[in-house]
């Protein structure tokens, strides 16, 4: 009884009138905030503020509706109105009227919502998916960031001029309704330097932007011009003159010009990404920037020297997150290039990157590092889950998708999705000379070696001296018969790189046409390199098993496996070369430990 009376009160007080009101007005009140709020461009701290106030006043609202009535003489407390006579003649149907108007305004909004959430997400895919203008128009909201002329006395400034491209790309790479293109070599062009119209057109966007910068003392002078590539109309043009250590201001100022010139909204986050300051010391970010200049040319002796740097920028300052990352990324990969052994370099890249994501866990660099370093360590799956962090915080991060499908994907045999991964990396930066040659090299992975072959003999047109490249083509050739060509693109991989594994390519090749004799004083020549230096297990077990000695080839296999992280091993799951183990129980075992997703 006693509970029939309450609910019985709770309707004769309006009680369940208002919040079915309260409901639909306070849902209004959210589907504004979230549908209208960011087209007006106010920040989203404002949306999540009044989705938890519209929560927070529902029981709120609840007591004032069993305390209170509004009658004609206004708003008197439950117990006065009762007494009222005028409090039987209330319109009893105001209510329903505000209930079915907010109703109605609240459906309208969120199909609007739907709509225009639905061509958002239509035209940030159709961005995605514009790789090149020769099949399509290039998107309004693209440009392609040219290389920085070094105007500085000093030629070896040139890192610093590099450094400023980068940073600006990396900026407007954070934000998803613009498609920005690193873009570090205009050589690699069938066009003249100054054919804007015909490098956008390769790079399938329709802004460039061109730039120089000149670096005195503790002052610097950044000049930059963003054109319309299809007139070359200048869109917009300054020279920042400042204090060196105002360089992040300054690339700060120009990424958000291009946003707002280019017509690209931006989030709060999105805001907060270019507005950065990675340190405040800049002698590290200096040292930083040296680092990598000598780490995008890739060699054995280049990946030694960008290491000190890296080093050196982390010593300056403990805590610049970035500098950890070159750390990891350098020491991941000098067992690739010949320029360490895995078990001195792998531990130092972990540790680097486990500092790196202690300092600063949502920057997208730092989880592709941990992620190489899972991938050297045979441990796919939580390689995986690494890439797919960084790219989800930066789904422009090009190597993140690089390594995650050239490296990670392809180690796990998926082959297809490390298709569309590198795919997207080669979008993302045209002109990389790596991730071109890697292209080739997931074609090369699944079997499809004319489409591997016409790939790397684009990337050697491209950058003659990129020793990958050779190296790779010379496999796909050597697959396809063509031995004769691939030791001439084997000898040259291995006079552009200092690493000794590329004798056994070269010995391979040479047993494939019944030289064994050569195979074999190349195999005594890698012995000998193997007493001063580390040589890759996989380069014994390709001689070895070139000369048909498969229990050999399975040792020194199984040796790699012991070293954790040897280089190439990673890929034996896909690799044509090892064709003839298949089937073998101790080549399935290490297969399986390798690529079986964990560790």
């Amino acid at each position: 009884m006693a509970n029939r009376n309450f609910f019985s009160e709770l309707k004769r007080r309006n009680v369940y009138k208002v919040a079915v009101a309260y409901a639909i007005v306070g849902w209004l009140l959210v589907q504004v905030a979230t549908q209208v709020f960011p087209f007006l461009e106010i920040p989203n701290w404002v949306v999540r503020l009044v989705i938890a106030l519209v929560a927070i006043a529902f029981p709120i609202a609840l007591v004032l509706a069993w305390a209170f009535e509004v009658t004609p003489q206004g708003i008197e407390r439950t117990e006065v109105a009762d007494r009222t006579p005028a409090a039987e003649g209330r319109k009893k149907h105001i209510w329903i009227y505000v209930v079915v108007i907010s109703a109605a305004i609240s459906v309208a909004l969120f199909f609007l919502g739907r709509y225009t959430a639905r061509n958002t997400t239509a035209s940030r895919t159709n961005l995605s998916e514009d790789k090149t203008a020769g099949s399509r128009s290039p998107s309004s909201k693209s440009v392609a960031i040219l290389p920085f002329t070094n105007l500085s006395r000093d030629a070896d400034n040139a890192y610093f001029a590099a450094g400023v491209q980068d940073e600006i790309v990396t900026r407007l790479s954070s934000i998803t309704e613009l498609k920005a293109i690193s873009c570090n070599s205009l050589q690699r062009f069938k066009a003249a330097p100054d054919d804007l119209a015909a490098i956008a057109q390769q790079l399938g966007v329709a802004h460039v932007l061109k730039g120089s910068v000149q670096k005195l003392g503790d002052a610097v002078r950044v000049n930059v011009q963003l054109i319309k590539a299809d007139n070359e109309a200048q869109l917009w043009g300054d020279t920042f003159d400042r204090k060196l250590t105002d360089v992040f201001s300054i690339e700060s100022d120009i990424a958000k010009t291009i946003a707002a010139k280019l017509q690209a909204k931006l989030t709060g986050s999105e805001e907060r990404a270019i507005s950065v300051k990675p340190t405040a010391d800049i002698a590290a970010h200096q040292l930083y920037l040296q680092g990598r200049y000598l780490w995008n040319r890739r060699t054995a002796q280049n990946l030694k020297k960008a290491l000190n740097y890296f080093e050196q920028a982390a010593k300056e300052d403990p805590n610049y997150a970035l500098a950890y990352v070159g750390i990891a990324d350098t020491c991941g990969l000098f067992p690739v290039y010949g320029a360490g052994a895995p078990q001195e370099s792998l531990p130092k890249a972990k540790a680097a990157a486990e500092k790196a994501l202690a300092l600063d866990d949502s920057l997208a660099e730092a989880h592709a590092s941990m992620g190489l370093v899972h991938y050297c360590y045979f441990d796919g799956a939580e390689s995986a889950k690494e890439f797919e962090r960084a790219i989800q915080l930066n789904p422009n991060y090009a190597t993140a998708h690089h390594w995650y499908g050239r490296l990670t994907l392809v180690m796990l045999g998926q082959l297809d999705r490390a298709m569309v991964e590198t795919k997207r990396a080669y979008e993302l930066d045209p002109v990389s000379s790596i991730i071109h040659s890697d292209l080739g090299g997931v074609n090369l992975a699944a079997r499809r070696y004319d489409e591997a072959i016409q790939q790397l003999r684009g990337t050697v047109e491209m950058d003659p001296d990129f020793f990958w490249a050779r190296r790779w083509l010379g496999m796909a050739l050597e697959l396809t018969g063509d031995t004769q060509a691939a030791i001439a693109e084997y000898q040259k991989a291995f006079e552009l790189n200092d690493d000794p594994a590329g004798l056994a390519f070269i010995a391979h090749a040479d047993a494939a046409r019944g030289r064994q004799d050569d195979a074999r004083k190349r195999l005594a020549q890698l012995t000998d390199a193997a007493k001063s230096r580390y040589v890759q297990p996989y380069a014994f077990a390709l001689i070895h098993l070139s000369l048909g000695d498969k229990n050999q080839a399975l040792n020194w296999l199984e040796q790699g496996v012991r070293d954790r992280g040897a280089t190439y091993l990673q890929f034996i799951k896909t690799d044509a070369f090892f064709d003839s183990l298949r089937g073998e129980p101790r080549f399935e075992a290490l297969v399986q430990q390798i690529s079986g997703g964990g560790k």
